[in-house]
């Protein structure tokens, strides 16, 4: 069950026709992944779905952004938390969690969706833009691989050689160009309208058939997950090997000094 006491990162708004909205609470951070959220990513969709009173979820950020991505920046950075599992193993999680939920869930993105955040708001069933919203997997920018999910739905969503050109360069897709590429569902022209657009989705959703609802998605997470199966071990193993080299301890130097980085290859 969704409880907030559980949760350090994520709001929850709990709805009274079995919608709940939640929302990722780093905004002094732009909601960047660090240690605690990252664990708190691994599970929240397994407490949504085994919630009885919840029949869909509504994800977005507080603040100006869904989420930047993950928090490279010091004190409890992605990565560093002491009661999880190793931090691939629960990398895994998040995107497996996510693709066994038979419940909807619909992201709102609300400006910068990077990295991590990225992969989680193109995860869910129905993606919802504004112009506002930004969305890119940045890894590359940091020197590593797009590991953690990007290589799995991003060329699901938009084709192969497109992702490849994205998850390569790190380059940043606008809201409405999110929808032209098949990242996005729906494109609302004003930010306003964000997320009153992603309500009025589920609760069209939330007054369906739940059992015909999941019968409806699972068969194509089901595909997802067997490609997961093949491709998230490759990804998450070349990201971890990018993550020990020089480049990619470059590029946190330069992301904390806040200038570009110099990356040499090694």
């Amino acid at each position: 069950m969704l409880k907030q006491e559980n949760y350090q990162t994520m709001h929850f708004d709990r709805r009274d026709n079995g919608i709940v909205v939640v929302s990722l609470n780093r905004p002094e951070r732009m909601n960047a992944v660090n240690g605690t959220m990252h664990s708190e990513l691994a599970r929240f969709s397994r407490d949504f779905a085994n919630d009885r009173e919840l029949r869909v979820l509504v994800l977005t950020g507080e603040g100006r952004a869904f989420s930047s991505g993950g928090d490279f920046g010091p004190g409890d950075s992605i990565g560093s938390n002491p009661e999880g599992p190793p931090m691939m193993i629960e990398a895994r999680q998040i995107v497996d969690h996510i693709l066994e939920c038979e419940k909807p869930m619909i992201s709102a993105v609300n400006g910068y969706a990077m990295g991590l955040g990225a992969t989680v708001a193109l995860l869910c069933d129905v993606v919802v833009t504004s112009p506002s919203t930004i969305i890119a997997d940045t890894h590359v920018k940091m020197g590593i691989g797009a590991g953690d999910g990007g290589q799995l739905i991003w060329p699901f969503l938009m084709g192969v050689n497109r992702a490849k050109y994205f998850l390569m360069t790190g380059e940043r897709i606008d809201g409405k160009q999110a929808l032209e590429l098949g990242l996005a569902s729906f494109f609302v022209e004003e930010d306003a309208l964000l997320l009153p657009k992603a309500l009025e989705i589920a609760e069209q959703l939330a007054a369906g058939p739940p059992k015909a609802i999941a019968a409806s998605k699972m068969a194509i997470n089901a595909y997802l997950r067997s490609v997961s199966s093949v491709v998230m071990p490759i990804s998450l193993q070349y990201e971890e090997n990018s993550m020990r080299s020089a480049d990619h301890k470059e590029a946190v130097k330069a992301f904390q000094e806040k200038r570009a980085p110099n990356f040499t290859g090694r």
